[in-house]
């Protein structure tokens, strides 16, 4: 997958993606995953989407394949989705999608997929990672809504606010500082519309398979994610209320992660 990536023509779309103005925060320049240069790099863009299914491997292993769990491990997490939305968003359609922090566009296309009639919009820091995003999607069959591509930073947007029914962040607040996590969660408020919901999934603390990693497994995890041991002292539940979000739930809809799901206050007449 990552040679199938290196070499294509991916790179043709780096010109058409990039945003030449935005100033990457600090935290965003340091090495991750073993990538001297972060996320700002060509390979760590072609080996994202394999790294994903890996994942996925490892959170569902009585899956038969690496696709399959990647199937069941999305599907659970738009199950809680959707029944959050139905319960506390009423008839409420979800017609707008924001997914922040859209790596390579994996979740962004399960989005588009699973919302086919939606306008759904992917929004990432790294243009590398947003080229192979766009570079993928060109390939499939033509949808009927095109997905945006946008090089921006989760933290400030400069999106119209209240413009979104959806907005998703999957598996990216591990991989940020508190006060990152804190300004992203702000900027989510803002852009939903009254009644809009907030999904976001990643690594859960409380998952017993997480608390019960060999320690040698957990220091060389932590080796790669320098900000590992901020994510897991946040508070996300209380951050969201703290940003005005209401109906906040927490599930854990696989063995290692969780989805915590939560609602932008109606309009009150």
């Amino acid at each position: 997958m990552r040679r199938e990536i290196l070499e294509s023509d991916v790179y043709k779309e780096f010109e058409r993606i990039q945003n030449p103005s935005i100033i990457y925060p600090d935290y965003y320049l340091s090495p991750f995953h073993a990538y001297d240069e972060g996320n700002l790099s060509w390979l760590a863009a072609a080996e994202a989407e394999p790294a994903t299914m890996s994942i996925a491997r490892r959170a569902m292993p009585d899956a038969s394949s690496a696709e399959e769990a990647d199937q069941v491990m999305r599907g659970n997490w738009l199950q809680a989705i959707q029944q959050h939305h139905l319960q506390h968003s009423g008839n409420s359609m979800i017609s707008d999608i924001l997914d922040i922090g859209c790596s390579v566009g994996v979740t962004t296309r399960f989005l588009a997929d699973n919302f086919p009639l939606a306008n759904v919009t992917g929004l990432d820091l790294s243009p590398y990672f947003l080229s192979v995003a766009q570079f993928k999607e060109k390939k499939r069959a033509p949808r009927k809504n095109a997905i945006k591509w946008i090089h921006a930073n989760g933290e400030d947007t400069g999106l119209p606010s209240k413009s979104y029914d959806l907005v998703s962040i999957a598996y990216v607040f591990h991989e940020c500082p508190e006060r990152a996590i804190v300004n992203i969660v702000k900027e989510a408020f803002r852009l939903l519309r009254p009644g809009g919901t907030l999904a976001l999934t990643d690594q859960a603390p409380e998952s017993k398979v997480i608390q019960e990693l060999p320690p040698v497994l957990f220091t060389l995890l932590k080796s790669t994610e320098p900000f590992l041991d901020e994510y897991y002292l946040t508070d996300l539940e209380g951050r969201l209320k703290e940003a005005g979000f209401v109906n906040i739930q927490s599930v854990l809809t696989d063995p290692r992660h969780k989805t915590v799901t939560a609602t932008v206050p109606p309009l009150t007449l």
